[in-house]
């Protein structure tokens, strides 16, 4: 009976260490709250951080709020004192899980999954889930998807003189090219 505790301690121990973490710090998340007829209001930050842990399937993303850029820098600018409150709130995080997870399934051929988790963004924490895609190819898995948030989601103030420019729904797309750590 010892011997058989002391096998199973073994193999979880194994199996433990065995399971990879991948990260990056050059992920990408843009974001588009755009109105026909209106400037467009989308932005893009090339340095958001991840961190997958192959053996549960759980996945953390943060990103700095200063990091997003807008074409046009006025926007840039109320997007963080005005909206965002990037002085007060400076990060955006996300803690989820990635579901059925199962990395020996993993290939060159994008398989659709569901990502879960907490979306912390201004202070509030929303659960949200999102449709991705992954595909692992030599040690690199990549997770592509997308999904959608309101700023009301997240006691984000849009002025009335500006309401009608920014859509109510803000599309949020992430490409998070995950590498062994």
């Amino acid at each position: 009976m010892k011997k058989q505790i002391v096998m199973l301690f073994l193999f979880v121990g194994i199996f433990h260490v065995s399971a990879q973490k991948y990260a990056t710090k050059t992920g990408n998340l843009k974001f588009e709250a755009s109105v026909d007829s209106f400037e467009e209001v989308a932005a893009e930050n090339k340095n958001t951080s991840a961190i997958l842990d192959s053996g549960t399937g759980d996945i953390a993303v943060l990103t700095l709020m200063k990091g997003f850029r807008f074409k046009v820098a006025l926007m840039e600018e109320h997007f963080n004192e005005n909206y965002v409150e990037s002085d007060k709130f400076p990060k955006a995080s996300f803690k989820g899980k990635i579901e059925d997870f199962d990395v020996s399934k993993l290939s060159a051929s994008a398989k659709p999954v569901k990502i879960s988790g907490d979306l912390t963004l201004h202070g509030r924490i929303k659960k949200i889930t999102a449709n991705a895609k992954i595909q692992k190819v030599d040690d690199k898995i990549t997770i592509t998807g997308n999904f959608e948030v309101t700023p009301g989601d997240f006691a984000i103030e849009i002025p009335k003189i500006v309401s009608k420019k920014v859509a109510d729904k803000i599309k949020v797309n992430f490409n998070l090219p995950l590498s062994k750590m």
